[in-house]
């Protein structure tokens, strides 16, 4: 049995200048937005062109995620400590007892190879708050797809982008929507709208404010009584 506070152990003051980050100007931005758009529209798996997209396209649903933190006694928290999800940080949490949140997302991450460093650096916001912010949106992306039980295939991404959507009001996530739904087959089209928009619109609804919600400190909590106290309801089963 592990008795740390892992919210203590995970939290980190950090800069968010990993990357320098590049001040635009408007017809710049524009330019940054029409070209990742596209781009990520060619290539879904870009990740730095759907980070770029989400960002020149994404400040006025940022600001308004930033103030709702703002508000929020957990978001405060959040804002104050900086919380990173990286290696670093998470590497423990593999020890945890297998129902808890913190193994679940351990094996979601191990079982795809996945590393949390993987994401790229935020580039395009004008203040340290929006890059934060931006970073932890990014970051957290993989806590989510642990807590619905959405896999990371075409279905499951753009399941969960509708979600995101719900939450963040982001452009770029409609984007990934309207883009991933487009090369679905007849098959996979069908049984998105039949089963996983439906869900996903429902789900994104009833949840909490998960950008609110600081994982880190209930990595050693049950899975399931996380879920039901954040309002998640698990993707179907099909």
């Amino acid at each position: 049995m592990i008795n740390h506070s892992y919210g203590e152990i995970f939290t980190v003051h950090s800069t968010m200048v990993e990357g320098a980050r590049v001040r635009l100007r408007g017809w710049q931005q524009a330019a940054v937005a029409l070209g990742s758009s596209v781009g990520a529209l060619l290539d879904p798996r870009r990740a730095d062109l759907i980070a770029a997209f989400g960002e020149t396209t994404g400040k006025p649903a940022f600001e308004r995620v930033l103030e709702r933190m703002k508000r929020n006694p957990q978001g405060r928290k959040i804002l104050l400590d900086r919380p990173r999800v990286i290696s670093k940080n998470v590497g423990q949490i593999q020890d945890l007892p297998e129902n808890t949140f913190g193994a679940a997302y351990a094996k979601f991450m191990g079982s795809r190879n996945f590393s949390p460093d993987d994401r790229p650096p935020v580039r395009f916001m004008e203040t340290d708050e929006l890059a934060y912010v931006a970073m932890r949106a990014r970051e957290v992306h993989d806590f989510w797809h642990t807590l619905f039980g959405l896999p990371t295939n075409l279905i499951g991404e753009s399941a969960l982008k509708v979600i995101e959507f719900e939450q963040m009001l982001l452009p770029m996530c409609f984007l990934s929507v309207v883009g991933g739904t487009a090369r679905f087959s007849d098959k996979q089209r069908s049984l998105f709208y039949r089963h996983y928009f439906p869900w996903a619109v429902r789900a994104g609804l009833k949840s909490t404010d998960l950008m609110c919600v600081y994982y880190e400190k209930h990595f050693n909590e049950d899975l399931e009584e996380v879920r039901k106290r954040w309002g998640i309801i698990p993707a179907p089963s099909i």
